[in-house]
């Protein structure tokens, strides 16, 4: 934690079990083929990766990559590390101006996901990307979005938080996750 920046900018937490799709939203929203680094094999990040964002000549916030949780082909001391380490970031930066959850929409909202949600600050906005929609009918799409926002009301009903169906491969969602984080980092 004490090697993260010190400028004062904010920060916006990309967070979600690892493949996600965490690294394939980040370059989606920016626009970027290989900003950040999408892996087939789970696990790949292990540190927070820190996006500047804003004009070329000035930087006026943060997209903020954490390690994902759930499966990983790494040691288990190694996982405990990183979970550590985003749990503190989530729990205590006082840049962090909101966080997107990542979670695969075939998957749904599991208590990893809830875990996460709870570390949370209730103060710091949440928006929650169902992510690979375009692997599901429309049908399903509107079953998914359903059973998140009711296992959400369940669990979370302190928290306010927004909901969106995204994908990567096809753009759906990105508008408007594009305009509610920059709404974060203004």
């Amino acid at each position: 934690m004490r090697d993260l920046p010190r400028d004062g900018l904010p920060e916006v937490a990309f967070a979600g079990r690892s493949n996600a799709g965490k690294s394939s939203a980040i370059n989606k929203l920016c626009d970027r083929r290989r900003l950040a680094f999408p892996s087939k094999t789970p696990g790949r990040t292990q540190a927070l990766n820190y996006f500047a964002v804003g004009p070329q000549e000035v930087a006026t916030g943060y997209l903020v990559d954490t390690p994902g949780y759930g499966y990983a082909a790494v040691a288990q001391s190694v996982k405990r590390g990183w979970q550590a380490l985003a749990g503190e970031y989530l729990r205590r930066r006082p840049n962090l101006a909101g966080v997107v959850l990542m979670v695969d929409c075939r998957r749904g909202l599991g208590d990893k996901d809830d875990e996460l949600l709870d570390w949370i600050a209730e103060d710091i906005p949440c928006l929650i990307l169902l992510t690979k929609a375009d692997k599901l009918s429309r049908m399903q799409q509107g079953k998914a979005l359903d059973a998140l926002g009711e296992r959400f009301a369940r669990r979370h009903a302190h928290r306010a938080a927004s909901f969106l169906l995204f994908s990567a491969q096809t753009g759906l969602g990105v508008p408007a996750a594009r305009d509610q984080i920059a709404g974060w980092l203004a």
